[in-house]
C-alpha cells in the first residue's frame, strides 16, 4: 500500500527535555517527507535546548546535555526546518496532543508565524488507539511484524510511524487513503489551537474546552469578560494557543468595524 497524497507530507517526532508544551524544549527532531511521487528525503537534528535536560528524562531518550551542548539551537535551525514542512501535511505518533503544540512553540519562539490553517494532520497513534488500543513499540509488532529497535529515538520512532500507516492502510479496507479524511479519522476532538484549549462546537464557533469558561463561546467570553483576554495572554499557556486567542478577538473586532 503507498500513501496517495496531492501534496507531500512530513512525518516527524520530538524528543524533547520533558512534556510540558509551554515550557519544555526540543532536543531532537526528526522528518521524514514524503512526496506525492513516492520519493522521500529525510532529516535529523540533535538541538541544543538551552535549558538542562532533566536526568530521568535522559533515561527515556539516552540525549544528554553534554550530547547537545555543542548542537545548533531550534532557532537557529527554524528556518531550514520550516523550509522543509511549511508545504506539507504532518503525520506523527500522538503528534496532535504533544509534536505539533511543542513544534508550534518552538516556531513562535523563533520568530516564525508558524499556523495549521492549511495543514492537515494524521496522528497515527489514534488511528491505532481507535483499531488496537496499544503503543508505538506494539503497534510497529502487530502491524509489521518487526520489533522497534532504539525506541525513543526520534529517527527510529519516525521511520516507524511512517510504516505503521502503510499497514494501517493495507490491513483496514475501510480506512480511506486520502490524507485529509486520514487526518478526520485520527483526530481525537476538533481542537482549534491544538493543545486542546480552544476547540469547534457543533455549529462551527470556537469555544473554551477548559475552566470556568467551559463550553462557552470564546466570542461571546471577550465581549462579555474583556479581562480574560488579558489573563490568558499573560498567563502560562502556549504560544499558539494565544496566537489562535488573538485572531479569534482580532476577526471579532473587524467584523464590528465592517
Amino acid at each position: 500500500m503507498e500513501l496517495k497524497l496531492t501534496r507531500p507530507i512530513c512525518f516527524f517526532d520530538l524528543e524533547t527535555t520533558g512534556v510540558n508544551v509551554a515550557k519544555d524544549r526540543i532536543v531532537e527532531i526528526s522528518i521524514l517527507k514524503v512526496y506525492p511521487n513516492g520519493n522521500k528525503e529525510s532529516k535529523t537534528w540533535l538541538v541544543n535546548p538551552e535549558m538542562v535536560i532533566p536526568q530521568e528524562v535522559v533515561d527515556v531518550h539516552g540525549i544528554t546535555n553534554e550530547k547537545v551542548a555543542n548542537e545548533p539551537t531550534f532557532k537557529q535551525l527554524s528556518k531550514e526546518i520550516y523550509r522543509m514542512i511549511k508545504d506539507a501535511d504532518l503525520g506523527g505518533f500522538n503528534s496532535d496532543r504533544f509534536d505539533i503544540p511543542l513544534l508550534a512553540e518552538e516556531m513562535l519562539r523563533a520568530g516564525i508565524d508558524f499556523d495549521m490553517k492549511n495543514t492537515v494532520s494524521i496522528d497515527v497513534q489514534t488511528i491505532f488507539h481507535k483499531m488496537e488500543k496499544r503503543t508505538l513499540e506494539a503497534a510497529y509488532k502487530f502491524y509489521c511484524g518487526k520489533d522497534l529497535s532504539n525506541a525513543h529515538s526520534a529517527e527510529a520512532d519516525t521511520n516507524a510511524t511512517y510504516e505503521v500507516l502503510l499497514s494501517q492502510l493495507d490491513r483496514y479496507p475501510d480506512l480511506e487513503n486520502n490524507v485529509k479524511k486520514l487526518s478526520e479519522f485520527s483526530r481525537r476532538k476538533q481542537s482549534v489551537d491544538f493543545a486542546g484549549f480552544i476547540a469547534m462546537d457543533e455549529e462551527g464557533e470556537e469555544i473554551f474546552a477548559f475552566g470556568k469558561h467551559k463550553g462557552k463561546k470564546v466570542h461571546d467570553v471577550l465581549e462579555n469578560e474583556p479581562g480574560y483576554f488579558g489573563w490568558m495572554l499573560n498567563a502560562d499557556f502556549p504560544l499558539y494557543t494565544k496566537k489562535i486567542l488573538t485572531q479569534i478577538k482580532l476577526s471579532k473586532l473587524n467584523n464590528k468595524l465592517g
